[in-house]
């Protein structure tokens, strides 16, 4: 009985520390690349600034509660059409977003003195993101 109980004390600490992890690096993604505030000033809306902010936080809480729930719901085909184009508006802009971290590699690079090793940087991001997926839908679908 005591086993059980530790492996899902261990299983609660690794997940929380993921959680942590991964909200962290959604933050400091977000931060770096500055997507809120460049589409703050692009709307124009700096009198809007805190709602932002909270549209931010309940998309991530409400995208989290949905990724842990076996909720089935029948929707309308417009709805559906909405909720699509409000993901590829999302995609669109962090595509968008991504083409903007690439300056962030050589000044981080120069900053921690690694400039002879920026492709192997780059190289680590991209195989980790290939593995990763690889993992993802042929692993971890399968449990």
């Amino acid at each position: 009985m005591n086993t059980v109980l530790l492996i899902k004390l261990t299983e609660v600490i690794i997940g929380f520390a993921s959680g942590i992890a991964v909200g962290s690096g959604f933050v400091a993604f977000l931060t770096v690349l500055g997507v809120i505030p460049r589409l703050i000033q692009l709307a124009n809306n700096y009198h809007l600034v805190q709602l932002y902010g909270i549209c931010a936080i309940a998309g991530a809480l409400f995208g989290t509660y949905l990724s842990f729930t076996d909720i089935v719901s029948k929707q309308s085909i417009i709805l559906l059409l909405l909720w699509g184009a409000l993901h590829g508006v999302f995609n669109g802009m962090l595509a968008a977003a991504l083409t903007e971290v690439l300056n962030v590699f050589p000044i981080l690079t120069k900053r921690i003195g690694i400039q002879g090793y920026l492709l192997w940087l780059v190289m680590a991001v991209v195989f980790g993101k290939i593995i990763g997926s690889l993992f993802q839908w042929l692993i971890l679908e399968r449990l």
